[in-house]
C-alpha cells in the first residue's frame, strides 16, 4: 500500500520535473520559446523565478521519493525464510529394525 503510493507520487514528480526543466529558457531558449514566447511571458513577468523554484522543489521531492522507494524495496525484497527461525532436526537412530546393506 505504502509502496504503491510512493511509486505513484514518484511518477507524477518525474513528469512534473521533466516539464519544468523543458519549459526553462536555457542556451537554446527552452521549449517555451517554441510556442512563440519566452518563459517569462508564458508564466507572467516573474515566470523564470517560479520555474527555478518549481525545479528545486520537484528535484527535492524526486530525491526523497527515490530514497524512500530504495528503502522500501530492500525491506520488501527479503526472503520470508530469512525472517523465520528454522530449527535444525538431527536424524535419530534407525528404529525400523532392518539392517542396512
Amino acid at each position: 500500500m505504502l509502496y504503491g503510493t510512493v511509486l505513484t507520487l514518484h511518477l507524477i514528480v518525474c513528469f512534473v520535473l521533466i516539464a519544468v526543466i523543458l519549459l526553462q529558457a536555457g542556451r537554446g531558449g527552452g521549449l517555451s520559446d517554441s510556442f512563440g514566447g519566452s518563459s517569462s511571458s508564458f508564466f507572467g513577468t516573474r515566470g523564470a523565478v517560479y520555474l527555478v523554484r518549481a525545479t528545486a522543489v520537484s528535484a527535492t521531492v524526486f530525491m526523497l521519493t527515490s530514497l524512500t522507494l530504495a528503502f522500501l524495496s530492500v525491506r520488501r525484497g527479503r526472503s520470508l525464510m530469512e525472517r523465520i527461525k528454522v530449527e535444525r532436526v538431527e536424524p535419530g537412530p534407525d528404529t525400523s529394525g532392518q539392517e542396512k546393506e
